[in-house]
Parts: structure tokens; C-alpha cells; sequence
């Protein structure tokens, strides 16, 4: 659905403030500079909802297997502690034992790789260095190339042997193999082609072979030749490992259970592969039961997340943690955004760890298949909706989509220094230009909440509900509405209690979030918006909230709980002159929207037309309430312009004509509105002032025909 103007820059577009009144010193930090007055204006609800629903990642999650964000992981969640070594004995200088060796023979798996390509070239060059992200077995691969060629016993070298030292370090060793795992380079001290060419000559001499593995972007002479490695597939080494453990037949049935086919895909490293087939074997011996099976792959998945914070920067740069986290942010968007607004992290985590050290963000250096392969996260070209309509980016995204709650519910709770600079970059959010940016922000927010409402209360949601910046408000609301999509207790009691307060601010982010949450529950959302508006009333002047509480109406007569709303409305129109001026701004609101895609079928008279046929009370409802605004003398000029967009509507889509031609009669009870409506017929324009649409005699025949 969309709005009658539309765009996706609602916040220029959006209906006069509701200004809420007072200016606390409580206010939040973002919002202490007023802006100008045409910035002032508070995004309108139907567009919040717009974007809520366009660009809100998913919001379910069960501990196991879908979604992004919280819910029973925050509890149900069986701790099972998995200790990764590394893939062989973790000895800085040394042999290796057989036994070591022999053992990751028997499940080593060359499927999926490069192996037969690299065993050629190490068996051809004598030396090879090979690249690779970080846990995919580069250690292994060095180590089973050596024992194929037979170039053992394999001698260890010290990963911080530095190339002009290795020559003499192959000098002082016996062995026919040699391997330096996660090499230590810099720009000062590079790996040179000069120096592969000394190795090589002397391990001809020797008979011996050199396997170097480092990471993905290690300092090398453009001229030195790497080799990238690929971990196997997920499911040959996860057979491999069980057929070890459990034999043949076990490992049939083990790789048929529902929960192997979710664990899979993932993309899990191959030390995870590893100790999740142990799992498995547990599983089969009836160690332990479906559910902890299930919950184990999240445990992987949250150790993997904690070594990415744990990491010092010299393995781990913290411009990098900064994109993870953004990327968790905004995962699946585009990855440009994501990369930008990282940055913006960036610096303030640098202010965080030295606030003396001036800010400042390399502009180069990143590269986004480097980036995304230390992330577990892949690019892929999508639509993303802009205000421009479709357009064809580049996103991001996790492998795993559990990661994204999993990262940020790490960040939140296990490294509160990082709370600071976290806090400061969602409010600068808040106040992007882009929708996307906005609605990912306030996703976030739900998602710290999730996982711990008090903090998150305090340092974010509640400074934006009472900040002078409509944008920080609009956040509150969406965060505190995605909060309750994903289930996190208590949110209903704190947007009744806003509702109701004093505060105008928090009774504006009550208010709004009403709209957005009360389709659940219609009674009592509308209840409370009857109570604020009864305590609001004045027949002498307008209350700064009597336009909020008529767009939560709008949005929920446009919700899917729409024939309760209009059954309730119904019953209670007549009440007070609150309650009727509520109803009536909030129906003429509803019937300016259409139809996503199609702007001549108003969604108002499509209801109609459907609950006519249905013959659903609202049928009634719409055409008392139609009635009553044109009635009313505060109200009749707006419901004509109204009812003008209508006609005009019926004039481009016939199925609005024919609703419109059922629904125009029943409205006439008198001469006064026979009248009224016929006037406006015979008068009605095009909307650039031009001819009379033709649909305006085929209504008049059909009130007649009546």
C-alpha cells in the first residue's frame, strides 16, 4: 500500500506537526539544537508504517533455525561449550608427530577444493603460499600437501619468523617438509619473490618442501604468486567425520535428520564441522536430546561471534568489527550503505578508545570479497526500494541469518564500553535522509531490547521518545514496535502507559505506536485513544495531539483488524465530541490512501466493496460514518475534497466506479444531502483543472436510478 503522495521522503511530505508542547531538560542530547521549522515536521504514521514494512528485517526467532531476531534465545538457549583447537598440535617451532599427521588423513576431504591443483604446483615450485580466510583449514591443507608428496617428518616453523629469516631457519632443519602457518608480514618486512627464489633453490638441493599459509590480505611483493584456498563442502567433511565416529550406516540416518539439512547451509567453518559431528555421534548414543542437538548450531555460531570481539586489533582491525556490526545492522542491504555508515561507527569507537587521538577513516585499503568472507557473508544484486521506486544494488548478507541478533546481543551485553559509541551512531541514524537507514536503526534498537529492555530503555528508547527532534520520536516508536513484533515482553504495558502520560512527548510516541500495534488488539488501542483524547478535548482550540490520535485511527480502520475497528468505532461515535471528531478525522485520513501500485482505488471504498458483498457490518459502518462527516459542518468541506479524489478515482478504474455508484446513493437520507452530493457531481474537475470526468453523469444516473 502507499500513500497519496508518494515517495519514500515523508518527512517533507508529511501533514503539519503535531507539535507536543514543553521543552524538559530530560530532552535527548541529538535533539538539544532546534532545527528549523519545515524540518520540524514529524514523519506522517502511515509512512512509518510504510517503512516499517519495507525495510524491517525478520523479527522471528525461535533459538534454532529462522529468523534474525529475539525471542526464546535469549533463555532456551543450552550452553554447550565447544573448545576449538587448531587443526593440528598448536606448537610454534617443532615435528609433527605421525600419529597427528595419520590421524587428519582419515577424514581430510578434498572435495569442494583445490587440492589435486595445489598438490601439482608445491610438487612443480617446492614452494607455496597459500591464502585463505581465517578458520577454513589452511593449517590442514598445508599439512596433508606435505604428507601426500611424502615430504615428511613436517617441521613447524614460528609464525614469527620473518621472511628474510626462513632461508636459515630450512637451513638449521632436517625434515624434507616444512610448514609456517598464519605467517606475520608487514609493510615494512613483505614476503619477496626474491626470497621464494633463495627457498626454492635450496629445497631442490635438499629434497625438501615449504608450504606458507596466511591470511587474506597479508603484505607480499606484487610479484610472489599465491594460492587461494576453499574449505571442503559442509556436508563431505560432516560425512567424513561421522563415518569415523559412528560407521556407515549411522552416518545415513545422521545426515537425513531435519536438523543436518538446517545446519548445512550455514556455512559453518570447518573446526564447527568438526565439532558438531561429535555432536551428532552424541546424539546417536543417546547423549543428548533433539533440542540441545538443534541448539548446538547456535552455539557455534556464538563462539565464532565472540573470537570476532575478543580478537586484538593486529588480527582484527577495529574498522572491521565496526562493518560487522553495521552489517548486522543492515543485513541484506546494500553493501555500499553498509560499508558508509560503518565508518561512521568506526569513529566513534575510535573516540571510545582514545578520545585524544583525532578521528579519521582510511578511505581505501577494504575490499569487499576480503570484508565479506571474514564476515561469513555474501554479496548478491537485489531491488531495494528507494524513493525513486526499484532500484538494482549490490547487498550483503550473512550466510547464517541468526548472526545478525547474535553479533549485536554480543556487542550489547558482553562489551558494554563498546554502549557508548553504539548510542551515538543510532541516533545519528535516526536522522539519515534514508528510510532504509531510519527503519534499520530502530530495528536494532528492538533487538538490544530484546535482549535487555532496561539498557535499552534507558539509553536509547526513552531520550528519543522525550527528544525535540521528530526523527528521534519516530524512531522510539518504530524500535518500540519491533520490539513487540519480536515478542519482547512488557512493550504493550509501556506504549499504554505512554498513551496516557502527562509528558506530550511520551504521550506522542504512545500514540503513534497504538496505530502501528493496536490491529491485535482494536478494543483497546482505541480505547486508549479515546481516554487521551477525552483528557485532551477543548471545543475552544485544537490539542497538539488531536492529529496523532486520528492517524492511529487511520492506520488501524487500514489495518487487517479493520471490521472490528469499524464495529467499535461504530458503537462509540456518538459518545462525546471527542470521540466523534476522532472517528471522523481518522475516516476522511483512512480514505485519502490507495492501493499500492494503483492509485485510482482508494483502499477505503475497495473495503466497501468487499464488505458489501460479504455483507460485513462495516459495509454499514463506512457509509455512517461517510454520512457523519459530510454532515458535520467541522468536517463537510474536507469530506467533499475527499469524496472529489474518489470521483476522480471511479474515473480511471472501473471497479472504483462501481463501488462508488453503489456506495453514493445510501448516503442521501435527505434533501439537504441529495444536494450536496449532486453539486459536487456537476461541478467536479479534473485534477489539473480540466474537463468534467466522464464517470460524473454515470454517478448521477445511478442516484437517480436509486
Amino acid at each position: 500500500m502507499t500513500s497519496p503522495a508518494p515517495g519514500d521522503q515523508p518527512d517533507q511530505k508529511a501533514a503539519p506537526e503535531d507539535k507536543p508542547e514543553g521543552t524538559e531538560p530530560g530532552d535527548a542530547k541529538q535533539g538539544d539544537t532546534e532545527a528549523p521549522e519545515e524540518e520540524q515536521r514529524p514523519q506522517a504514521a502511515w509512512d512509518t508504517q510504510r517503512d516499517i514494512n519495507r525495510h524491517a528485517p525478520k523479527l522471528q526467532f525461535d533459538g534454532v533455525n529462522r529468523g534474525v531476531f529475539a525471542d526464546q534465545v535469549n533463555g532456551d538457549v543450552v550452553q554447550n561449550h565447544f573448545h576449538f583447537g587448531r587443526s593440528a598440535t598448536a606448537q610454534a617451532t617443532g615435528e609433527y608427530p605421525a600419529k597427528v599427521l595419520d590421524d587428519l588423513a582419515l577424514t581430510f576431504v578434498t572435495e569442494g577444493t583445490p587440492f589435486d591443483e595445489l598438490l601439482e604446483r608445491l610438487d612443480n615450485e617446492r614452494v607455496l603460499v597459500l591464502t585463505g580466510a581465517p578458520c577454513t583449514g589452511r593449517r590442514t591443507a598445508a599439512l596433508m600437501l606435505l604428507r601426500r608428496l611424502g615430504a615428511t617428518p613436517v617441521h613447524s616453523l614460528d609464525r614469527e619468523t620473518r621472511p628474510g629469516e626462513l632461508l636459515p631457519a630450512l637451513a638449521e632443519g632436517k625434515a624434507t617438509g616444512y610448514v609456517l602457518c598464519d605467517m606475520v608480514t608487514s609493510r615494512d618486512q613483505p614476503l619477496r619473490d626474491t626470497h621464494l627464489f633463495a627457498l626454492r633453490a635450496h629445497l631442490r638441493d635438499h629434497g625438501g618442501f615449504l608450504v606458507i599459509t596466511t591470511g587474506l590480505r597479508p603484505w607480499l611483493d606484487d610479484d610472489v604468486r599465491t594460492w587461494s584456498w576453499e574449505p571442503p563442502t559442509a556436508s563431505s567433511l560432516l560425512r567424513s567425520h561421522l563415518k569415523r565416529m559412528t560407521g556407515l550406516d549411522a552416518t545415513h540416518r545422521l545426515m537425513g535428520l531435519a536438523a543436518v539439512s538446517d545446519f548445512l547451509p550455514r556455512r559453518h567453518q570447518p573446526r564447527e564441522i568438526v565439532a558438531y559431528a561429535a555432536e551428532l555421534s552424541r546424539f546417536a548414543l543417546g547423549g543428548i536430546d533433539e533440542r540441545t542437538l538443534q541448539n548446538s548450531s547456535l552455539e557455534l555460531l556464538a563462539r565464532q561471534v565472540q573470537e570476532w570481539f575478543e580478537t586484538d586489533e593486529d588480527a582484527l582491525h577495529l574498522r572491521e568489527k565496526a562493518f560487522l556490526i553495521a552489517l548486522a545492522a543492515f543485513n541484506d542491504g546494500p553493501y555500499a550503505l553498509t560499508a558508509e555508515l560503518s565508518d561512521l561507527l568506526f569513529q566513534a569507537l575510535q573516540q571510545t578508545t582514545n578520545s585524544s587521538l583525532p578521528k579519521a577513516v582510511p578511505v581505501f585499503g577494504t575490499h569487499i570479497g576480503h570484508r565479506l568472507r571474514l564476515a561469513r557473508a555474501r554479496p548478491y544484486p537485489a531491488e531495494e526500494h528507494t524513493e525513486w521506486g526499484p532500484v538494482r544494488q549490490q547487498k550483503a548478507a550473512f550466510w547464517d541469518d541468526r548472526t545478525a541478533f547474535v553479533l549485536l546481543r554480543e556487542v550489547w551485553t558482553g562489551h558494554p564500553s563498546a554502549r557508548p559509541a553504539l548510542v551515538e551512531w543510532l541516533g545519528q541514524l535516526t536522522e539519515d535522509g534514508r528510510s532504509f537507514v531510519r527503519t534499520r536503526a530502530a530495528a536494532t534498537v528492538a533487538a538490544l531490547a530484546s535482549t535487555d529492555l532496561p539498557s535499552a530503555m534507558a539509553l536509547v528508547i526513552e531520550p528519543w521518545t522525550v527528544s525535540r527532534n521528530p526523527q528521534h520520536r519516530i524512531g522510539a516508536v518504530s524500535a518500540l514496535v519491533l520490539a513487540h513484533r519480536a515478542r519482547t515482553p512488557n512493550i504493550l504495558r509501556i506504549i499504554d502507559g505512554w498513551t496516557a502520560d502527562e509528558d506530550p512527548r511520551r504521550s506522542w510516541v504512545g500514540i503513534r505506536a497504538q496505530g502501528l500495534v493496536g490491529d491485535e488488539r482494536p478494543e483497546a488501542a482505541l480505547t486508549a485513544l479515546r481516554v487521551q483524547a477525552r483528557k485532551q478535548y477543548d471545543p475552544e482550540t485544537e490539542h497538539p495531539l488531536a492529529g496523532e490520535l486520528a492517524q492511529s485511527v487511520e492506520l488501524l480502520l487500514l489495518s487487517p483488524a479493520a471490521p472490528r475497528v469499524f464495529a467499535e468505532v461504530l458503537r462509540t461515535l456518538d459518545d462525546h465530541p471527542s470521540v466523534f471528531e476522532l472517528s471522523v478525522r481518522g475516516f476522511l485520513g483512512a480514505c485519502r490512501h490507495t492501493e499500492e501500485g494503483n492509485d485510482h482505488h482508494p483502499l477505503i471504498l475497495r473495503g466497501y466493496a468487499r464488505s458489501r458483498l460479504d455483507l460485513d457490518p462495516a459495509a454499514e459502518a463506512i457509509r455512517r460514518l461517510w454520512r457523519s462527516a459530510l454532515g458535520d459542518r467541522a468536517f463537510t468541506l474536507d469530506a467533499l475534497r475527499v469524496l472529489t479524489t474518489w470521483v476522480l478515482a471511479a474515473d480511471a478504474d472501473r471497479e472504483a466506479e462501481w463501488a462508488l455508484a453503489e456506495l453514493l446513493p445510501s448516503l442521501i437520507t435527505d434533501e439537504t444531502e441529495e444536494q450536496r452530493i449532486v453539486h459536487l457531481l456537476q461541478t467536479v474537475r479534473g485534477d489539473d483543472g480540466g474537463p468534467r470526468p466522464p464517470v460524473a453523469d454515470s454517478l448521477l444516473t445511478a442516484l437517480h436510478l436509486t
